[in-house]
Order: C-alpha cells, then sequence, then structure tokens
C-alpha cells in the first residue's frame, strides 16, 4: 500500500517532498503523523492493514481515535486508509482492495492539498468507492 501511495503522491505533487514513514504497528501511526505534522507536512495519509480479530478492532479504534483528534487539533489533512482482514475471505481480493484503496486515497490527498475541498466537490453524491466497485450517482 505504502509503494502505491508514494507513486501516486510523487506524480500528482510534483512541487512537493513526499516523506514516507513506517511504524510498527497501527496504533503508533497518530504519534508519527503528530511528528511528520510538526516537521511541517502539509497533509498526512496513513496506511494500515487491520486483522480480523476482537483486538485488532480495538486498535483499530484507538487509531483511528488518535488521527481524528490529531486532525481536529491541527487543522492539517489527514486520511486515514485501512483494510480490514475481514473485508473479504480470498487474499486476492483483499490485495485488489488494498492496492485500488491506496490509490484513491492517495488521489484524494493530492487533491486536497492542492486544491482544497473544492476539488472533490465533483465527486460529492457519485458513489465513489475506495476499494470496491462504485456505487453509481445518487
Amino acid at each position: 500500500m505504502g509503494s502505491i501511495a508514494f507513486k501516486v503522491l510523487k506524480d500528482m505533487l510534483t512541487d512537493y517532498v513526499i516523506i514516507r514513514h513506517t511504524v510498527p504497528g497501527i496504533k503508533d501511526l497518530p504519534g508519527e503523523a503528530k511528528r511528520l505534522i510538526d516537521y511541517g507536512c502539509d497533509g498526512i495519509i496513513t496506511l494500515g492493514w487491520v486483522g480480523s480479530k476482537q483486538v485488532d478492532k480495538y486498535s483499530y479504534i484507538a487509531l483511528s481515535v488518535g488521527l481524528v483528534m490529531l486532525s481536529i487539533l491541527s487543522g492539517k489533512i489527514i486520511i486515514d486508509v485501512t483494510v480490514h482482514e475481514d473485508e473479504s475471505d480470498d487474499p486476492n481480493e483483499l490485495k485488489k482492495i488494498a492496492i485500488e484503496r491506496a490509490k484513491a486515497h492517495a488521489e484524494n490527498l493530492a487533491i486536497l492539498i492542492k486544491e482544497g475541498g473544492e476539488g472533490l466537490v465533483k465527486k460529492a453524491g457519485q458513489g465513489i468507492r475506495q476499494g470496491y466497485e462504485n456505487a453509481g450517482p445518487l
């Protein structure tokens, strides 16, 4: 997921420096995101894989709350991209979801950084899904 998002961001944000950091586990993402914001990053995309056990879901909730709070307090764009292992029993389907989700959310981050929220207006109400087939417009 990281290499896919990195490539998309490099291609779309040619005037920006893209920084890639890796953490030991998903609960470490909010802390690393804070350090990157303190470093001066304009936006953050976090990528994670959530296991199917209940303890994994609790870890995801902790991660998600941390990122939401960081986004609110910092005023920075933070996009959380996760694949949940129980989204599919088929490993190939999970891989497809991960690739598509990382790509689509990286594109969204690039648009938000370059154009602000207005850049995503054209996608609103279109039933666009990250990782799955689009649902179509309302």
